[in-house]
């Protein structure tokens, strides 16, 4: 009984010393890990900067010509009302009399 009251705390002991070493290995290994991801995010920001004036001219001339498209489609859409509902306006004056 002597005996493994003085082994199990060395062997308590050996386990935190190798758990210690471990987690400072680990430690390591994610400070590495995010420095690479920091200059991979670095770069991609770097490049998009680069994009983004040609990005925002895309989304510009998008903008134009969406409502360039929804100026002739409403104009269109309005002579068709006209168009019907002229001819409707002279069916029901014609019943009418």
């Amino acid at each position: 009984m002597d005996f493994l009251s003085q082994l199990l705390p060395i062997i308590v002991y050996v386990f935190l010393i190798v758990l210690i070493i471990v987690g400072i290995i680990l430690g390591i290994k994610i400070i590495i890990t995010i420095d690479k991801v920091t200059k991979i995010v670095d770069d991609v920001n770097d490049k998009f900067q680069k994009i983004s004036p040609l990005l925002n001219t895309f989304g510009m001339i998008s903008d134009k010509m969406s409502d360039i498209v929804g100026t002739v489609f409403g104009a269109i859409q309005s002579l068709f009302m006209k168009l019907f509902l002229s001819h409707k306006g002279k069916e029901e004056s014609e019943e009418d009399e």
